[in-house]
């Protein structure tokens, strides 16, 4: 892993990122609005519980996919 590998974001976890977690806070955002969190497979299910309870998760993606995804933007 390099220094500016993406790692994931839950706090103190400093595995590699495989997952993005995709999500808007309503309330804030616009609907089309993307924010990003970043996560390994140890912390996927916890950080997406912990988005999903507060309304904010939008979707799960596999980060080669969603970098794949973005290369054709």
């Amino acid at each position: 892993m390099t220094d500016d590998a993406p790692i994931c974001s839950a706090k103190g976890c400093r595995n590699p990122a495989v997952w993005v977690l995709a999500w808007n806070n309503p309330k804030i955002h616009t609907p089309e609005r993307r924010k990003t969190w970043l996560a390994c497979e140890e912390h996927r299910e916890h950080l997406s519980q912990f988005l999903d309870m507060r309304g904010f998760l939008r979707d799960v993606v596999a980060l080669d996919e969603w970098e794949a995804s973005a290369a054709d933007r």
